[in-house]
């Protein structure tokens, strides 16, 4: 079925699942470690991945941010829900900022072509890496889960997603047989999301913005903006995005989702490759899976940490795995000059580590290279 621009069959509904990976763990972290109602961060991913889905018309994921998700779950003791939610207002002023003014366009000006491959070649061996550390320790089903992949990747006829998913769902059962009693025991229980800013201290605010919000600013640039604009008119040129757009839609969707309790959230290239791989090509992905994250979130909050429980981490890091491998095969380089591989190479390799200093070190090396300060 078509509509608005977006498709709605089997091959979505698989793809919709691509991103797995990384929203599965950054929400269990959330919701179990730092305690946070999983309603309000429920309801808003769904909500704004139906918007993103019915606005772009192409898989434009919406993920947590990854430096803020990591610091508040490692650190929980010491970050309030307080700080979280102030880093996710300090993030949408400032992409909204970014976006109204033109400054983020400016920044994608001087940003170099070789400077952006580096950026999705980096992320992608990045995804690759952390999808092997989730496959670690349990190697017959993540040899299982990828071996089985590549083959019905290569004949499509069965969503591999879907089989995955169910191999997941299989070996948890098999491994926790209690399991099987508390899907069971889930009971529906409707919750709305409730206006989470009312009491923010001046202590989360100081910690929002300097712990939290201001060390992920050069991910979501690298990684979110310039890096998920050049994988989506890459890939869907007919439907293209552009930075300026995409910055005041982080800021929007900031502003709106953390006000409702939800986390900060942001789009990805990585995890636009996760969809695409798997067998999403328009917006209606985002929808479906939307629609499946809303339904939980007013209905099956409570239960939302037993449902996750069916996605073991092997199983997960297949599919983070599969994800990086596409963005990272989809990264061009064999036309370019020696300095520009040269640029390339350090993007990617620092960005595995760092994603804003991969960017950094990369912009560096290049005009560098323009002005012959450096030759390689």
């Amino acid at each position: 079925m078509r509509l608005w621009g977006n498709d709605y069959n089997v091959r979505e509904a698989a793809g919709a699942f691509g991103d797995l990976g990384t929203l599965i763990p950054f929400l269990v972290g959330y919701l179990t470690i730092t305690k946070l109602d999983p309603v309000g961060v429920l309801v808003a991913f769904g909500v704004f991945k139906i918007v993103a889905g019915l606005y772009f018309r192409t898989p434009m994921p919406i993920q947590p941010m990854k430096a803020i998700g990591t610091v508040a779950i490692s650190q929980a003791g010491a970050i309030t829900p307080g700080a979280i939610w102030a880093s996710g207002l300090f993030t949408g002023i400032l992409w909204l900022t970014m976006g109204l003014t033109g400054a983020v366009s400016w920044i994608a000006r001087i940003t170099s072509r070789p400077v952006v491959q580096g950026l999705v070649l980096g992320l992608g061996l990045a995804f690759m890496l952390e999808g092997v550390k989730l496959m670690e320790g349990d190697y017959l089903t993540a040899t299982v889960a990828v071996g089985g992949t590549f083959v019905l990747l290569s004949r499509e006829r069965v969503p591999a997603m879907l089989v995955l998913l169910l191999l997941g769902a299989v070996v948890a059962v098999a491994r926790q047989p209690a399991l099987f009693d508390e899907l069971g025991q889930m009971a529906f229980r409707f919750r709305l999301p409730h206006f989470a800013l009312t009491g923010l201290r001046w202590e989360d605010m100081l910690t929002g913005v300097f712990g939290l919000g201001l060390p992920q600013a050069a991910l979501t640039l690298g990684n979110a903006i310039i890096t998920t604009v050049e994988e989506n008119n890459t890939l869907f040129p007919d439907r293209r995005v552009s930075v300026r757009g995409v910055a005041i839609d982080h800021g929007l969707m900031n502003l709106v989702g953390t006000s409702m309790g939800g986390i900060p959230m942001c789009h990805g290239a990585g995890g636009m490759a996760g969809h695409v791989r798997f067998g999403a090509r328009t917006g209606g992905s985002l929808v479906i899976l939307g629609l499946l994250v809303l339904f939980v979130g007013l209905f099956l909050a409570d239960s939302a940490a037993t449902l996750f429980k069916l996605f073991p981490a092997s199983v997960l890091g297949a599919i983070l795995f599969f994800g990086g491998l596409e963005l990272a095969a989809g990264s061009h380089g064999s036309d370019l000059d020696r300095n520009d591989r040269y640029v390339l190479l350090v993007t990617a390799g620092v960005s595995m580590w760092n994603m804003g200093a991969g960017y950094l070190a990369g912009l560096l090396l290049w005009h560098c290279f323009q002005r012959r300060w450096l030759k390689a």
